[in-house]
């Protein structure tokens, strides 16, 4: 009886991990999208191409 009890209270926390872990990756997959879509990233990335053009 008391391990039937214990495995409904972990039922759910299954689904609750997934769910804090899925707004985890969710906020920083918007931070990381918040910086590389930052002017001085762009203008990085910018440069950097036009430099391997240049030796090209």
């Amino acid at each position: 009886m008391l391990r039937r009890a214990r495995t409904r209270a972990d039922a759910g926390m299954t689904t609750v991990e997934y769910a804090v872990g899925t707004l985890v990756a969710a906020a920083l997959a918007a931070v990381l999208y918040q910086i590389v879509t930052g002017e001085s990233v762009l203008t990085g990335l910018t440069n950097l191409v036009n430099r391997a053009l240049a030796v090209v």
